[in-house]
């Protein structure tokens, strides 16, 4: 158990993990690869080439070390992080040896610096967040097990439509291949998809959101085929994209995500741009069904018409429910939407007089620069913070 004496000598290694930076983590990850190679058919290897997750990992160690006297600062990113491990079906023995590296890894950098007290420290300061993290994960593991159609870890799961939604997004809808039931997930949350792409040495676990409301039979993902940073392509899009057609099988983990709607009795309002419209579409599909009485609109982005995704469906449901739409193109005059107009970056001042304000509820979700544009003009409408929700893709981004 932490006492005054580690939180002292954890605060005090703080400017030592600052100059380390993200060098720490690269040596980490090197280290425990280098040693533990099965946990390669884990961890996602794109954003190890990229450097993304050296990055998140130093900024989550640095962020632990800062408030580790207020441990609740960090709630809402322990429940997201819990949530996505569960996705990967990480276990308490994968904390034990990320921990064991992440020791030696303190020890190897930093020699000098890296005393008994300070490795006494460290370690209860790791075991303790570990515990946390295997508390929260193993609750929500029990829950996705014991309900209606629940189960746990990786569960073969059959293509039975693929769709082009535009350009790039394709959309897979998985039934399970026992024939059985399906966990129910609240708009907004994601699955993890396991696969063996064929240009990869190593098994690959994404999540892609759901972008259908719940029907307990089966589930509608919707993939777009990316290209990531440094010209890293998007391995397991490009495969699902070009490899996996209907009939074929892939291995899927239950519903996961702490973003999702949350029903308030007030308008909603829904903000996407590129694939963020994915968990979107499955709260808008929710929300006809549901036959909510308030007004919904919906706001999406994306660079032309090409990439517009969702376009008859989503047409279909407001149209249904009298609901309304903005749509902004990217590109060009002669590439403005259709449906509104609207042409180059979404800015929300022309519409205030459309938008509940005051009463509604806003749910992002998209690219970083987008997520922060969007927010910075809703606040700057007078739009209070706990009504904003959005998601951060990425590991442990954030706004």
């Amino acid at each position: 158990m932490l006492n005054n004496q580690h939180i002292d000598v954890i605060k005090s290694t703080i400017p030592l993990l600052e100059s380390a930076g993200p060098a720490l983590t690269e040596h980490f990850y090197k280290r425990m690869f280098t040693h533990n190679p099965e946990l390669k058919d884990i961890f996602n290897m794109t954003h190890q080439k990229t450097g993304r997750q050296s990055v998140a990992l130093f900024e989550a160690i640095a962020a632990y070390a800062k408030h580790i006297e207020n441990l609740a600062a960090l709630s809402s990113a322990v429940e997201r992080i819990a949530h996505k491990h569960t996705s990967f079906n990480i276990q308490a023995e994968h904390y034990q040896i990320v921990g064991m590296h992440l020791i030696e890894t303190l020890r190897e950098l930093a020699p000098d610096a890296f005393t008994q007290e300070v490795e006494e420290a460290w370690t209860e300061a790791y075991l303790f967040l570990a515990q946390i993290f295997i508390n929260r994960e193993d609750e929500l593991y029990t829950l996705r097990e014991q309900a209606i159609g629940g189960w746990k870890g990786a569960r073969p799961f059959v293509v039975v439509s693929k769709t082009a939604e535009s350009e790039a997004v394709t959309s897979f809808v998985l039934k399970p291949k026992d024939g059985g039931k399906v966990v129910a997930f609240v708009p907004g949350q994601y699955i993890g998809v396991k696969v063996k792409p064929t240009l990869s040495e190593n098994i690959e676990i994404r999540q892609y959101s759901l972008s259908d409301s719940p029907n307990g039979e089966t589930y509608r993902i919707s993939v777009k085929k990316d290209s990531a940073d440094n010209g890293h392509a998007g391995l397991v899009s490009h495969y699902l994209h070009q490899e996996v057609f209907v009939g074929d099988t892939i291995e899927v983990m239950p519903p996961a995500g702490d973003f999702f709607y949350v029903e308030k009795q007030a308008p909603v309002v829904l903000i996407s741009a590129g694939v963020g419209c994915t968990p979107m579409q499955g709260m808008l599909n929710h929300l006809s069904e549901t036959n909510k009485p308030q007004a919904v609109t919906y706001l999406h982005a994306c660079d032309n018409a090409n990439q517009h995704s969702f376009v008859e469906e989503t047409q279909s449901l407001l149209t249904r429910n009298d609901w309304n739409q903005h749509v902004w193109y990217r590109e060009g005059e002669d590439q403005q939407c259709e449906v509104t107009g609207h042409v180059g970056m979404m800015t929300l001042n022309s519409l205030a007089n459309e938008l509940p304000l005051q009463t509604g509820n806003f749910y992002i979700c998209g690219p970083i620069g987008f997520m922060k544009s969007i927010v910075e003009q809703l606040t700057s409408l007078g739009v209070m913070t706990e009504r904003i929700h959005y998601e951060v893709f990425g590991p442990h981004a954030s706004l």
